[in-house]
């Protein structure tokens, strides 16, 4: 039961990439969009909110001019660093092999 609550989760469109962004850097919403090119904005606003409900992601505000909020992996988020690694590299060897490349991977945010 425990693996389809996860399920549930992880199969949501754009969450998969949404984590792959955070664990390569990403934390400020504007990151996000420009790692996930084509994201809709309103569609990774909701995503962000479910992954911090599900305790992956922490939002946290920064108190600045104007103030802005950060979204860092959690300790429960860092722990779905195998997973994300592992799908990433079954699409290497699949593109390798010539086997439907399917979307680009979402870019790395720049500094």
């Amino acid at each position: 039961m425990e693996v389809r609550r996860a399920a549930d989760l992880l199969e949501r469109r754009w969450l998969l990439s949404i984590l792959y962004a955070s664990l390569a850097g990403a934390e400020r919403f504007n990151e996000f969009l420009q790692a996930l090119e084509g994201i809709p904005p309103g569609t990774l606003a909701q995503r962000l909110r479910q992954l911090e409900r599900a305790g992956v992601l922490e939002r946290r505000t920064v108190p600045a001019s104007p103030p802005f909020a950060e979204y860092r992996l959690t300790s429960a988020g860092r722990e779905l660093a195998p997973v994300v690694e592992a799908v990433q590299r079954w699409t290497g060897r699949r593109a390798a092999a010539g086997v439907e490349k399917g979307p680009p991977s979402p870019k790395r945010p720049s500094p």
